[in-house]
């Protein structure tokens, strides 16, 4: 295949992806954003009264970027899992795959895909966010930035799920078991310094930590972790996340039957 033709396979499995999700924008969109809205009325409004602040912050405004991030998360994972897991189990990612189209074309436009959805719906959350907190963007780039990785990194990660899945509830477990726990676990709701130095080094393993204290340090100012370091976490989780899933779709063993 030419550049052009790329560009078209790559261009039509990106418009696919989100005309599929935008299509049932009542299931897709709406939820998560009244979802993320129950969390800053229960966490920020009538807990964080009681809680007051955290980290010479009040509350509310604490948590705001973590409940952003987590709209982010939940939402590129779960739009590229069950798209692909449903093209799998329709069997017509095998004409994908046998066709002239690179996989790594593949890879990307299922990714965009991902990322598009949680992009989306961090935005819509973001505006919410207004009528709850004030606050303004501390560092453009530093937002920006790690909300594009974070979006890249869990859309891998929902590719890499659906291939491994067998059946629909294959898909459920891992945002259950892991993804869930990691988010709360993340700093989301606390700062690491109440966890004292055996569970805060602890937390250091989990990628989402890195993901919120950066994007919190965008737009408030405050973080728990170097945004340097930050950002060296997130990017090689996300290229290990990439090369393992270039590699399932190139072996196919899940995929082709």
């Amino acid at each position: 295949m030419d550049n052009g033709q790329k560009w078209i396979a790559f261009s039509t499995i990106v418009r696919r992806e989100i005309n599929r999700f935008m299509r049932i924008w009542p299931q897709t969109l709406v939820p998560p954003v009244i979802t993320i809205v129950l969390y800053f009325v229960i966490f920020g409004k009538l807990i964080g009264s009681r809680i007051g602040e955290m980290s010479n912050l009040p509350y509310i405004q604490f948590v705001a970027p973590g409940l952003i991030m987590m709209s982010v998360i939940t939402n590129s994972y779960s739009n590229v899992v069950s798209s692909f897991y449903g093209s799998k189990f329709q069997r017509n990612i095998e004409e994908l795959l046998v066709s002239p189209t690179p996989n790594w074309i593949i890879l990307l436009g299922y990714m965009v895909g991902g990322m598009s959805r949680g992009l989306g719906v961090g935005a819509m959350v973001t505006l919410l966010s207004l009528y709850f907190a004030d606050f303004s963007l501390h560092s453009v780039p530093v937002t920006i930035g790690i909300v594009l990785m974070t979006s890249l990194m869990f859309s891998l990660a929902g590719l890499i799920n659906a291939i491994f899945a067998n059946s629909f509830d294959d898909i459920s477990i891992i945002p259950t078991f892991v993804l869930t726990p990691l988010i709360y676990l993340g700093g989301v709701f606390y700062s690491i310094d109440l966890l004292g130095d055996f569970w805060g080094s602890v937390s250091l393993i989990n990628p989402i930590l890195y993901m919120v204290n950066a994007f919190r340090y965008g737009m408030v100012g405050i973080t728990d972790i170097n945004i340097v370091w930050s950002f060296i976490m997130v990017g090689i989780f996300s290229i290990v996340m990439f090369s393992v899933a270039l590699h399932l779709l190139e072996k196919g063993s899940r995929l082709r039957s």
